[in-house]
């Protein structure tokens, strides 16, 4: 059904299990090694892990203002093409669609492989196959309703918060810093590694925006997007700081800097042989939920694309019974399936994900774009602290973007060239639907 609309099914509790089950994958169970190798003292780890946090906030107080105005499906798409035109939203679903969002469920089932090889010894063929196997089963659930896909989310997102919670509270029945560990940490703060710990703690929050996607699906959106972005963004950052106290309790942050599984080392040491296992299988059932939230949530970007002419028209469609954007899922998960078999999305996906931060500057600051371009729109919620924390949340993002170029020039250039690619295609889609 082309003309039909997406029903509003997800209550706030789906919503809100879709902020923290999309954002939480494997990172809290790595990151943590890059941020002690970066920073030199406790005090420090903590403060990069709360800026960072707050930075997000600030990102989901926006969206909630946006959300709450434009409660449409498509989330970011509607908020860049509403604040900056048509080419500003087409290009931020071109990039997601090539890369960035299809990329990141291509990441994600690689990662799944990766640990499910922990249970089951798999080849490099069977690792693939095994990628490519959980997004099909994602995509299939998700095909035939919203509902069936959200009661995934919530089942995984309890699941990976209970294991996380086990890791935690086990850190707590040893003594502070069992293991002291070998390596060193830099002595002096510099602003350079700090720099390098924040990059590192806003890919473990990367995916609070997921939501947006789905606004024209949640019931109620002038209350419930708000809560969920909210009360989900806060958890987070109360959840990530509480597992840093646990990891500190059992190891030294010069131990940290030396061990690349540091939820792994943690639970070894306080849960013995058990540990490695709880660990792999909770990441696991992360991975599963990330994945889950990524499948249901970026199809709606293409959808909405589609209902606008600047996708294939069909991808707009609505299933007649699952009431879902089918098409737009099944087309989503062909090409995520396609990147993950030919491996080409680790390359691809390492030039383009920085690119991701001037999408998600460009909508914060179309906040105060649109309090002036369009004054009369209705508000339910006004973003807090406006206009300093839009204006903070897009300064930071536009310098991450900056400094990533100025760091890694070549795959920085190539990743803009891959945006910018979208340019001409916008202008030969408009031409085309418009002689039809």
């Amino acid at each position: 059904m082309l003309n039909a609309e997406l029903p509003r099914k997800l209550g706030l509790i789906d919503a809100t299990a879709i902020v923290v089950g999309t954002v939480i994958g494997s990172a809290i169970f790595l990151v943590p090694n890059t941020v002690a190798r970066n920073l030199p003292s406790v005090p420090m780890i903590f403060l990069v892990w709360s800026v960072t946090g707050l930075l997000s906030f600030f990102g989901a107080l926006a969206y909630a203002e946006l959300g709450a105005m434009m409660p449409d499906t498509g989330g970011q798409y509607v908020y860049l093409r509403e604040a900056y035109g048509p080419l500003g939203g087409f290009l931020s679903g071109w990039a997601s669609f090539l890369v960035m969002q299809s990329g990141a469920i291509a990441t994600l089932a690689a990662g799944f492989s990766i640990y499910l090889s922990y249970f089951i010894p798999l080849s490099p063929l069977a690792a693939k196959m095994a990628s490519v196997a959980l997004i099909a089963v994602l995509t299939i659930v998700n095909y035939r309703g919203v509902r069936l896909g959200a009661a995934v989310q919530r089942t995984f997102t309890f699941l990976k918060l209970a294991g996380l919670a086990i890791i935690v509270i086990s850190a707590f029945l040893v003594p502070r810093h069992v293991e002291a560990g070998p390596a060193a940490v830099p002595g002096e703060f510099s602003w350079a590694h700090f720099g390098v710990a924040m990059i590192a703690c806003l890919w473990a929050y990367e995916g609070w925006n997921c939501v947006s996607f789905v606004a024209g699906e949640v019931k109620r959106p002038e209350r419930n997007l708000l809560l969920a972005l909210g009360l989900g963004t806060a958890a987070l950052i109360a959840i990530y700081l509480t597992a840093n106290v646990a990891y500190l309790r059992v190891l030294s942050v010069p131990a940290i800097a030396a061990t690349d599984r540091v939820a792994a080392r943690s639970a070894e040491i306080t849960l013995g042989s058990l540990g490695g296992t709880l660990v792999s299988l909770t990441v696991l059932l992360s991975i599963t939920g990330a994945c889950n939230g990524s499948v249901l949530t970026f199809a709606r970007i293409y959808f909405a694309q589609a209902r606008d002419g600047l996708f294939f028209r069909s991808v707009g469609s609505v299933h007649p019974r699952f009431e879902t954007p089918h098409v737009a899922i099944a087309v989503q998960g062909v090409w995520a399936a396609v990147l993950a078999i030919s491996g080409s999305y680790e390359l691809l996906f390492s030039y383009v994900i920085f690119a991701a931060w001037i999408f998600y500057g460009m909508a914060v600051l179309g906040v105060v774009v649109l309090r002036y371009k369009a004054p009369g729109l209705p508000r339910p919620y006004k973003m807090w602290g406006y206009p300093v924390t839009p204006v903070a949340f897009a300064a930071v993002s536009f310098w991450f973007v900056i400094n990533t170029i100025v760091t890694t020039p070549k795959s920085s250039l190539i990743g803009l060239a891959i945006v910018a690619a979208g340019i001409p295609v916008y202008y030969i889609w408009r031409k085309t639907t418009s002689q039809i």
